[in-house]
C-alpha cells in the first residue's frame, strides 16, 4: 500500500479497509456452516414457511445495521459498535455488554476451531485434532497480525469462496428445474415443489416459533460491519452503501438457496441429517459432492474465526482504551502496521483453550453449554445496542445530516420488542432453557458484583484519609 493512500487514525490504527472488504467481512460473519450443513433441519422443522422467518429476521436485522450505521457515522472512530451502549445507555451496562460480548466471540472461534479439526479429519483422520487446530489458530493469527489490508485481501478470498458455491447451487437449481429433472425417489423438479400442499405450521406452530432463534443465530456476525468502521478508507462513504446493500444479499443468498433447494426436490423428502447442499449436487450427478462441500465448510469455518480474531481484538483493544485501569494499558499497544497487536495476540490466545477442550469430553459437554449461554447473551446485546440508539437521536451528539435509521420512533422499539421477543421464546423449549436461565444469571450477576464493586470504591475513595 503506497504512503499517500494510507489513513492513519489518531491512536496509531490504520484504514486500509475497502468496501468490498467490509461487505466480505459481514458475509464471512453471518454465511456460515448453519447454511451449508443446518439448513436442512431447519428446512424439516417448518417447510417452506422458514423463508418468512429469514425475510421477518432479516428484516429487524436490517434495521438493527441501520441503528449501528447511524452510530457509526456520526463517530468513526470507535473500533466497536458496543462502546455506545456505555455512553448513552449506562458506563456498567456498557461494561457488561463489551465483556459479554467479546466473551461470546472467544467462544464463536473456539467452536469454530473445533468445527475445522472436525472436517479436516474427514480427509486425515489419522492427524491429532490439537495439530490441526493450533496450525490454522496460527496461520489465521498471522494474516490478522498483517497490515488491516491483508486480512480484507483473506476475508474477500474466504468470503468469496462460499458465495460462489451458493451462485453453483443456484445455477445447477435453475438447470435442473428447466429441465425438469426426476430424482432417484421419483419426484421432479418443479418450483411447484415449493408450496405444493402448503401448510404454514406443517409440524405444529410450537416448532415454527423454535425457527426463530436459530435462524436469528444464523444472521448473527453481520454486525461485524460495525467493527470494521475505524479501519475503513473513507467510512462515511463506504458505512452506508455497506449496510444498505449487505442486507440484502444476504437474504438474497439465504432465500434464494432456500427457495433452490425445495424446488429441486419436496421439501419433505430432504434428510435433515444430511447437507441439502451434498444432496442437491448428489442429484445433479456430482460424485464428490461431499468432498466439494467439506472444503466449503472448512473454508466457512475459515472465515467465521478470521472475522472472530479481528473482532476479539478489536473490542478489547476498546475495552482498554476506555479502562482506568493501567493493568489494561497493555492492551492498546499498536504495532507499526497499525494492528492493536497485544489485543489480538491475547484474544487468539484465548482459542487456543479449543485444543485443550476437545481433548476432553467432559470439558466439551461444558463447552458446549457455556456457548450456548453466551449466544443468548448476544441477544441481550442487540437490545442493548437499539437503547443506545433510541437515547442516541434524544442526546445532544444526534447529527441531523447523518445517516439516519428511517422511522426510528416507531422501527427502533418494535426491533427491542422483537428481539425481547426472540429472547423470551428461549424459555419456551427445552434444550434451550437452561442456557437462557445461564444467560439471565450472568446478566444479572455481573450487573449486582460490578454495581457492589462501584460501590466500594466510591466509598473508599470519600472516607476521611484522617
Amino acid at each position: 500500500m503506497a504512503k499517500d493512500d494510507v489513513e492513519i487514525n489518531k491512536d496509531g490504527t490504520i484504514r486500509g479497509l475497502s468496501n468490498l472488504a467490509v461487505q466480505m467481512i459481514a458475509f464471512g460473519g453471518s454465511i456460515g456452516t448453519g447454511l451449508f450443513l443446518g439448513a436442512g433441519s431447519t428446512i424439516h422443522r417448518t417447510g417452506p414457511s422458514i423463508l418468512f422467518v429469514y425475510l421477518i429476521i432479516g428484516i429487524f436485522f436490517f434495521l438493527m445495521m441501520r441503528a449501528i450505521g447511524e452510530m457509526m457515522y456520526k463517530d468513526p472512530e470507535q473500533h466497536t459498535f458496543v462502546s455506545f451502549i456505555g455512553k448513552y445507555v449506562s458506563p456498567r451496562f456498557g461494561y457488561f455488554a463489551a465483556w459479554s460480548y467479546w466473551l461470546e466471540l472467544i467462544l464463536a472461534g473456539m467452536a469454530e476451531l473445533t468445527a475445522i479439526s472436525t472436517y479436516v479429519k474427514f480427509w486425515f483422520p489419522s492427524i491429532p485434532a490439537w495439530v490441526i487446530q493450533v496450525i490454522f489458530l496460527l496461520v489465521l493469527t498471522s494474516l490478522n497480525l498483517a497490515v488491516v489490508s491483508s486480512f480484507g485481501k483473506s476475508e474477500i478470498f474466504l468470503s468469496g469462496i462460499k458465495i460462489l458455491t451458493i451462485i453453483a447451487l443456484v445455477a445447477i437449481g435453475i438447470y435442473l428445474v428447466t429441465t425438469n429433472h426426476r430424482n432417484p425417489a421419483g419426484t421432479q423438479a418443479s418450483w411447484g415443489n415449493i408450496f405444493s400442499d402448503f401448510a404454514m405450521f406443517p409440524n405444529g406452530v410450537h416448532q415454527f416459533i423454535n425457527a426463530f432463534p436459530m435462524v436469528f443465530f444464523a444472521f448473527q456476525g453481520m454486525e461485524f460491519v460495525g467493527i470494521t468502521t475505524a479501519e475503513t478508507k473513507q467510512p462515511r462513504k463506504v458505512l452506508p452503501r455497506a449496510v444498505n446493500q449487505i442486507i440484502g444479499r444476504i437474504l438474497l443468498f439465504y432465500i434464494g438457496s432456500l427457495l433452490i433447494i425445495m424446488a429441486i426436490t419436496p421439501w419433505n423428502t430432504l434428510n435433515p441429517d444430511e447437507s441439502p447442499f451434498v444432496q442437491i449436487f448428489k442429484l445433479a450427478g456430482l460424485p464428490a459432492a461431499s468432498q466439494v462441500i467439506n472444503l466449503v465448510v472448512i473454508t466457512a469455518a475459515c472465515s467465521t474465526l478470521n472475522s472472530a480474531i479481528f473482532s476479539t481484538g478489536r473490542h478489547l483493544y476498546q475495552l482498554a482504551e476506555e479502562s482506568p485501569s493501567k493493568k489494561m494499558s497493555f492492551f492498546t499497544k499498536v504495532s507499526k502496521t497499525g494492528i492493536p497487536i497485544t489485543s489480538v495476540l491475547f484474544s487468539a490466545l484465548m482459542m487456543i483453550l479449543a485444543p485443550i477442550i476437545s481433548s476432553f469430553n467432559s470439558l466439551g459437554v461444558a463447552f458446549s453449554f457455556i456457548a450456548s449461554v453466551s449466544s443468548d447473551i448476544y441477544i441481550l446485546v442487540c437490545i442493548l445496542t437499539m437503547i443506545a440508539h433510541y437515547k442516541y437521536r434524544r442526546s445532544n451528539d444526534f447529527k441531523l445530516d447523518g445517516f439516519k435509521m428511517p422511522q426510528y420512533h416507531w422501527t427502533n422499539p418494535l426491533t427491542i420488542v422483537f428481539f425481547l421477543a426472540i429472547f423470551a421464546s428461549l424459555f419456551f423449549n427445552q434444550s434451550s432453557l437452561l442456557p437462557a436461565i445461564g444467560a439471565l444469571i450472568w446478566a444479572i450477576g455481573f450487573n449486582v458484583l460490578l454495581a457492589y464493586h462501584q460501590k466500594k470504591i466510591g466509598a473508599l475513595n470519600s472516607r476521611d484519609p484522617l
